[in-house]
């Protein structure tokens, strides 16, 4: 189509080979300011109740002190907006002048308010001036137009008084919680995000008020990533001042898979210079939440001296939609396949099957059978270093060359070469080689491997820009029309777990974003020197990290997904006693959705991409969903859980954990 051909020759960003962050307004914020020059943001939100003054204070306080330099709290009411300002006043008497930010569904009135009180307001376009009933509406350009003007009437005095005390505002598209009208004409799409925000922009800019950042979430990281992107590009072509963007992935979870779902959506977006504000969503304790979003920021701080990378004039894969890169099947490998995980045990001498848990597989010696879990490596490489017995159906074993091509067992086992020896060697599996490829090294290869249908790429990159390079070599295929598989390994030396998933998430998870990649592989040489037992507990968090990865940019399901919010002083419940106890009973449910909200603000819209939802309606009081559709209500919180898992079972959902 002519319009996928123009998307794909659009740049979203200054480089996509060079790091250079978007130039942006900058828009003040009590003492801090956001965009321009300055260094990227980071925020948080309350969870506790806003009434309670002393306990938002003290939260408050830890927020800061982790790291969090600007502090959003919920305002769902007059009452809470009006209490903004004794929080504000002890925060202040206590020595703490970080900016608040009010967070606005539904009531203009406490927005009008809060505006007056703290130093920034939210607004979500979604809910300001409309009600969500998931109602398909025909509209005629008039009608629609009549609407534009009724919103406008129903925004315009938070403008104006944002204006006169010099308040910022953050425009704050949810992927979830379009209104109506939006879906009636764009669809749940990131184009219907886009311009959700930039009806209120337009409104925003007729009055000369240009304090404003742009956010446009989602729990989709795909659309999350796409839905900012295209912003950038709409911004630029409607003549819109260049805004700062908030960050952020809507309901991301808790524990690692929070964090890589985060780092997904966060860190692809920062790797192209976009992002002048970063909140991680955790359903954990706030103070939690600044450091991940440090951790993700400060990677960027020396980023300007990595080595060059070629340009690119033509990116030749659309950033605003998802489509899988084109690639041949080999053996399992590529076309339809799900991306593969490659398990680095190279650094282990003489494993034994007991081992292999690490992996996901395991031995029942008193059976002599093998049993996987949902995370069972495909492809375990060993190196210089075989296993020594037999292994169980649904894993291969990959080797250096050398060793390969000495063993007995060459049929089911497979050889994994250097540029180098691949050139030499006339000895080659018939179905299934490895090679393994520096991104420095494509032009060389490509001569030697175009029109193989026996080859997959392992591409890896020394180069600290490692996204960036790793996109710029595929690229480099696509031009040459190689299309061979292509597994992405990546390798971080001397640093945290915590780190090497936030980092494998963004430089390989952004390249799953773009549909490129068919595996996954986390270098071994990191951990040489541990001891034995550190070296396995590594490879099992690497394997970890490599099905989390996949699972969050959507493009292998391997377990069941929460969908859960951060909490905040809405909450109806225990969010993440609930979560815990939703997850005990239900994680073996490979692939599907389920979403987690404390009130009815988060829910049902921005669980709008699960399959079943729990959601706080009342103190004690749950509304059970199918997708967007109301099952039952006010099921008491007690009872809810074993409402929830019979409306599973009732939709041919469940199945009986493993005991």
């Amino acid at each position: 189509m002519e319009t996928k051909a123009l998307l794909k020759r659009i740049k979203y960003c200054n480089s996509l080979t060079s790091y250079s962050r978007r130039k942006t307004i900058p828009v003040k914020v009590g003492d801090v300011i956001i965009g321009g020059n300055n260094p990227i943001v980071v925020q948080s939100m309350t969870t506790v109740d806003t009434m309670d003054t002393e306990g938002s204070v003290e939260q408050c306080i830890r927020m800061i002190e982790s790291g969090c330099q600007l502090i959003r709290i919920t305002a769902p009411s007059i009452k809470e907006a009006e209490n903004l300002q004794n929080i504000k006043d002890e925060l202040k008497k206590r020595g703490y002048n970080t900016p608040l930010v009010a967070d606005i569904h539904f009531t203009p009135n406490a927005a009008e308010i809060a505006a007056k009180i703290v130093e920034k307001v939210r607004i979500n376009p979604g809910n300001y001036a409309d009600k969500k009933k998931f109602e398909v509406i025909e509209y005629t350009d008039e009608s629609y137009q009549e609407e534009l003007e009724r919103i406008r009437e129903r925004f315009l005095p938070l403008v104006k008084i944002c204006k006169e005390h010099g308040t910022a505002m953050r425009i704050g598209t949810n992927h979830g919680s379009l209104s109506d009208r939006i879906m009636s004409r764009y669809g749940d799409t990131p184009l219907g995000m886009v311009e959700s925000a930039l009806e209120f922009l337009r409104i925003c800019e007729d009055e000369s008020f240009f304090d404003i950042v742009i956010s446009m979430k989602s729990s989709n990281t795909q659309v999350m990533v796409q839905a900012y992107r295209l912003l950038v590009q709409k911004l630029e072509e409607g003549g819109f001042k260049p805004y700062p963007l908030h960050l952020g992935v809507t309901e991301a979870g808790d524990g690692e898979d929070g964090r890589i779902k985060s780092a997904v959506g966060i860190g692809t977006l920062l790797e192209d210079g976009l992002g002048d504000t970063v909140r991680v969503s955790l359903t954990e304790d706030p103070e939690f939440e600044a450091p991940v979003a440090k951790a993700l920021v400060d990677r960027y701080e020396n980023r300007k001296g990595h080595d060059p990378i070629p340009e690119i004039n033509e990116y030749p894969f659309s950033p605003f939609e998802y489509s899988k890169r084109e690639s041949a099947e080999i053996y399992n490998f590529g076309e339809g396949n799900v991306p593969r995980v490659i398990a680095d045990i190279s650094s282990i001498e003489n494993i034994s099957p007991k081992e292999m848990k690490q992996v996901g597989h395991f031995y029942l010696p008193e059976l002599d059978k093998w049993k996987m879990n949902d995370q069972g490596a495909d492809f375990v490489f060993t190196g210089s270093n075989p296993i020594p017995f037999m292994l169980p159906n649904g894993m291969k074993e990959i080797q250096n060359f050398p060793i390969w091509k000495n063993t007995e067992d060459r049929d089911n086992k497979f050889p994994a070469f250097s540029l180098s020896e691949f050139k030499e060697s006339s000895e080659l599996h018939p179905l299934l080689n490895f090679l393994f490829l520096n991104v420095a090294e494509i032009e060389r290869a490509i001569p030697l491997i175009k029109g193989r249908n026996d080859l997959v790429i392992i591409l890896h990159t020394s180069n600290t820009h490692t996204y960036p390079a790793l996109r710029r070599a595929f690229v480099s295929l696509h031009e040459n029309n190689v299309k061979l598989p292509v597994v992405v390994k990546v390798e971080y030396v001397q640093q945290s777990n915590d780190k090497t998933m936030l980092y494998t998430a963004t430089d390989i998870g952004g390249l799953l974003i773009d549909g490129l990649g068919d595996g996954i592989m986390i270098g071994g040489n990191a951990y040489q020197a541990l001891s034995r037992e550190s070296k396995l507990e590594q490879i099992k968090t690497h394997n970890s990290i490599s099905f989390g990865v996949l699972q969050a940019a959507r493009t292998r399901m391997s377990k069941t997904e929460y969908i859960s919010c951060p909490s905040c002083g809405r909450t109806l419940f225990d969010l993440q006693e609930t979560t815990a106890m939703i997850r005990k009973r239900t994680d073996h449910l490979k692939g599907v959705k389920i979403g987690i909200m404390g009130c009815i603000v988060n829910g049902p819209g921005e669980m709008a991409d699960a399959d079943f939802g729990y959601v706080g309606s009342g103190k004690g009081k749950i509304t059970l969903y199918k997708g967007k559709e109301v099952v039952k209500r006010s099921v008491p919180s007690a009872k809810a859980v074993d409402e929830l898992i019979e409306i599973i079972k009732k939709e041919g959902a469940w199945t009986e954990p493993e005991s």
